[in-house]
């Protein structure tokens, strides 16, 4: 296992601050293009993606929540939503206490899908959680976490406490 190179004391600077971003940015768009052939197949983009993974963590998630959670319009969700239930992979019912709400759950077919794709993530993440080591783990969450503001932090716990 290659160790990486440990920050330098003075990690606040600037070139210590534009090689984690140039690392969040390489990183997530190499862990995005894992999943993006089985989109593509599909004829799916990441949008459909995003949203079928929250789902996933969340069923019965109402359409608020994952308009919340994507923060992307509403037009933009119910073009996606849509075209996830025309395929088959989405489904929505009447909430239970309020009938207007739409709770949102994966198809079989769905959760087939985001299984896929989700082990093609599971691949990657997995191979760079090995080759970091579990104490690097922690502070890589640390770091990310630090990102989300705090008010926001609720619905990181709120996808975890199914776990």
């Amino acid at each position: 296992m290659a160790s990486a190179p440990s920050a330098s004391p003075l990690f606040l600077r600037e070139p210590e601050l534009r090689r984690g971003l140039e690392l969040l940015y390489f990183g997530q768009s190499h862990i995005t293009r894992a999943i993006d052939r089985g989109l593509a197949k599909q004829g799916l983009g990441r949008a459909h993606h995003r949203a079928l993974y929250f789902i996933a963590r969340k069923p019965d998630m109402t359409v608020s929540e994952l308009l919340s959670l994507l923060a992307i319009t509403k037009q933009s969700l119910g073009r996606v939503l849509n075209e996830l239930s025309d395929r088959g992979l989405v489904e929505a019912r009447p909430g239970e206490r309020d009938r207007r709400q739409r709770l949102l759950r994966l198809t079989a077919a769905g959760s087939e899908l985001e299984g896929q794709l989700f082990d093609a993530l599971r691949e990657k993440l997995s191979a760079a959680y090995v080759r970091a080591g579990q104490h690097a783990v922690g502070g890589f969450w640390a770091v990310l976490e630090g990102l989300i503001p705090e008010d926001e932090r609720y619905r990181v716990e709120g996808l975890r406490a199914r776990d």
